[in-house]
């Protein structure tokens, strides 16, 4: 999560004050540059904004902060969605990678889906259920990168392609009712098909009826 603050400065020995507003960034650096400005005695009031404009509390950026540490963070998410045109039915591949309590680890999870109507809407379903993955992790108000190898899914959910197709809209909206409950920032990266081998394995087994949802510890982080 990024915070930006607003803040009221009175200059010394004078009656003057004027506004001011900080560039993003993180959470420890905002609550270093607080401690800062109050240590001179001329701060008359200070307001704390996330990316989605929602106030917070030094109280409660403190102890979010400190939650941080034993909670899901630099998170990585690898999706991909696999479709069988003859029977309709729908693969879906996800991995996750993440730090917590100081290890790294990797989730990964499979399962299928029926009455979608082509690939494309196959790789929305997986997108959305990595949030829903996320939301059991209880991840929340960062900023998540996604990689997928389809390019109209990441242009289309970055804003990038305008999107008129009704039955990827619904995804749309569901995604960002999800994203927004969670308080979470989807930074999307297009991949080579190559680079996104797991997902994609993930979601040709489900389609097989291998179904996998498994945790486990990595001896080395994915940098």
């Amino acid at each position: 999560m990024k915070i930006r603050l607003e803040w009221h400065y009175h200059v010394l020995k004078t009656k003057q004050s004027f506004f001011m507003k900080s560039e993003w960034m993180s959470v420890a650096h905002a609550l270093m540059l607080s401690d800062d400005l109050e240590k001179t005695g001329r701060l008359k009031n200070i307001e704390f904004f996330d990316e989605h404009d929602t106030t917070w509390t030094k109280k409660e950026l403190t102890k979010f902060l400190k939650q941080f540490e034993t909670e899901p963070h630099d998170v990585k998410g690898y999706i991909d969605g696999g479709f069988n045109k003859e029977s309709k039915n729908a693969g879906i591949g996800l991995a996750i990678y993440y730090k917590q309590n100081h290890k790294n680890w990797r989730l990964r999870f499979n399962d299928t889906l029926d009455l979608l109507e082509d690939n494309n809407e196959a790789e929305y379903a997986a997108l959305y259920l990595l949030l829903r993955q996320l939301e059991e992790l209880e991840v929340h108000h960062q900023a998540i990168t996604v990689y997928s190898d389809s390019m109209l899914v990441v242009n289309q959910a970055s804003g990038e392609w305008p999107c008129y197709e009704e039955h990827y809209l619904q995804w749309f909206n569901r995604i960002d009712q999800l994203t927004t409950k969670l308080g979470l920032t989807l930074q999307y990266e297009l991949i080579d098909r190559s680079l996104n081998k797991e997902a994609d394995q993930l979601a040709t087994q489900a389609l097989e009826g291998t179904k996998i949802e498994a945790i486990i510890e990595m001896t080395r982080s994915l940098d």
